[in-house]
């Protein structure tokens, strides 16, 4: 059994730079981090005694004979990418709401890869896990999505991301003092406004404007390099705050769909509680939303919006992880092969030596031989 532990992110500038129709003509430059709240994905091979020969589990459970019939996107595209044709057994778990604006879709495409290439042997790098995640999401699935989320939550950490215009990409960590990051922790605050979005319908409209927003799309684009300066320097962090507002304003008028007025009302009330700039996080229409505060500004803020989820802003230095592996002592490959509905009663004999078994006690559902873990311990295969 394996479990990959992968962090969401937060995204502050560049946000929309990161798509395809943008960066292949101009480039591209995104800022964020990952935080410590994570997604969870757990798999084995299944072993084969039970009626079903693969199973997942997540907002649906799913037990299927053939993989090519998951209903999960991502796992079933993955297992085909990978040529994965074995049995599967796979767990999702996450800190968070998924389709709430903080990676959890790249995060989990990048979890389960990081899990089934550990599952057959493989040790990838994080550049790997993240070329791979674009790959699946772009090519295989065809969603509206960019790049920044699978290369984020692959690295992990707080980096400057530049992505040229054949798609290729540097992770740059920002050299931030240890004091300065947690100057920065203390100042954000992270709610949730109780909606949840697919990104990539809402990111078709925006894209859809971006090739008449040149001068929009490249003010984004300047805003990575004023923010890597205010972090990086020692001036005042209270400009990090105020170009975080300007660039909320600029990136709200790509389309209508980014902000609808329940955003507009809510980051209303936090900006005149004293929050100084703030944003709605991912490709927006609801999720999360950040805001940033003056010192010891938190509290009139958390006031103001005290009918939302607040979420603690811890930064993430680890990137998508393997946290725990136990390959078992299996069965030989030779039994693996054998389908265990396959056989009849005759094909079983008990530790005594009486062949050929009641057929009442051996038989399974629908008349398929029953497996040994359904018999205990008083039978074996001849």
């Amino acid at each position: 059994m394996i479990i990959s532990r992968t962090p969401y992110r937060i995204s502050f500038f560049g946000g929309g730079t990161d798509y395809p129709v943008w960066f292949r003509e101009h480039g591209g430059a995104v800022l964020s981090t990952s935080i410590q709240h994570y997604c969870y994905i757990t798999g084995r091979f299944l072993p084969p005694f039970f009626e079903h020969r693969s199973r997942v589990v997540w907002s649906q459970i799913e037990q299927v004979m053939n993989n090519g019939e998951i209903n999960h996107p991502v796992v079933r595209a993955v297992l085909e990418f990978l040529g994965i044709s074995k049995g599967i057994e796979i767990h999702h778990a996450g800190d968070l709401p998924a389709r709430s604006g903080l990676g959890s879709s790249s995060a989990f495409t990048v979890g389960i890869l990081h899990v089934l290439h550990s599952l057959q042997e493989r040790l990838v790098t994080r550049e790997r896990l993240a070329e791979e995640a674009i790959f699946v999401e772009q090519e295989l699935l065809g969603e509206s999505v960019g790049v920044q989320d699978q290369i984020q939550t692959a690295f992990g950490g707080f980096n400057r991301i530049d992505i040229q215009q054949n798609g290729t990409f540097n992770v740059v960590p920002l050299p931030i003092s240890r004091d300065r990051l947690k100057a920065l922790e203390g100042r954000l605050l992270l709610f949730f406004t109780g909606i949840v979005r697919y990104a990539s319908a809402v990111a078709d409209s925006k894209i859809k404007a971006i090739p008449n927003k040149v001068q929009e799309m490249t003010g984004l684009r300047s805003f990575v390099d004023e923010g890597t300066a205010i972090l990086t320097g020692n001036g005042n962090l209270d400009d990090f705050g105020r170009l975080l507002h300007e660039s909320w304003m600029l990136k709200r008028s790509l389309s209508s769909a980014v902000a609808p007025p329940f955003v507009d009302e809510i980051y209303a009330r936090a900006r005149a509680a004293g929050a100084i700039g703030g944003k709605l996080l991912g490709a927006g229409g609801g999720g999360f939303m950040l805001f940033f505060t003056p010192e010891g500004g938190q509290a009139a803020v958390r006031k103001a919006l005290n009918e939302l989820i607040e979420v603690p802003v811890i930064f993430d230095r680890s990137g998508s992880q393997i946290i725990f592996y136990s390959q078992p002592a299996f069965l030989p490959e030779s039994l693996q092969r054998r389908d265990f509905r396959q056989f009849s009663a005759a094909d079983w004999v008990d530790l005594s030596g009486e062949e050929g078994g009641s057929e009442q006690a051996l038989s399974g559902r629908d008349g398929m031989a029953a497996s040994p873990m359904e018999q205990g311990p008083a039978w074996k295969l001849k």
